[in-house]
C-alpha cells in the first residue's frame, strides 16, 4: 500500500484530526491491505507465508469489527456498508 493511499484511507475514516488508532481507521487500513493481498494470492497460489499473513489480518479485522459492534453499533453498520464487508 502506498503512502498516499494510506493517507487517503486515514483521512476518510478518522474521527478527528490526527486520529490513526481508532477502530474505524484500523479496520479500513486492514481492509485495504486484505484486498491487495487477495489479489496477490490469486496470482501466487502457493505463497504460503503471505496466505498465513492474510488469514491473520482477516482475523484481526474480525476482532476489531466485533469490538466496534459492541461499543458503537451505528458506527459498525456504517463502516461495514462503506467498505462492503459482510456482517
Amino acid at each position: 500500500m502506498t503512502k498516499e493511499k494510506r493517507q487517503e484511507i486515514i483521512a476518510a475514516f478518522q474521527r478527528k484530526e490526527g486520529d490513526v488508532g481508532s477502530p474505524e481507521v484500523q479496520i479500513a487500513l486492514l481492509t485495504g491491505r486484505i484486498i491487495e493481498l487477495t489479489e496477490h494470492m490469486k496470482k501466487n497460489k502457493k505463497d504460503y507465508s503471505t496466505s498465513r499473513g492474510l488469514i491473520t489480518m482477516v482475523n484481526n479485522r474480525k476482532k476489531l469489527l466485533r469490538y466496534l459492534n459492541s461499543e458503537n453499533h451505528a458506527g459498525y453498520i456504517e463502516i461495514t456498508d462503506k467498505l462492503k464487508i459482510r456482517r
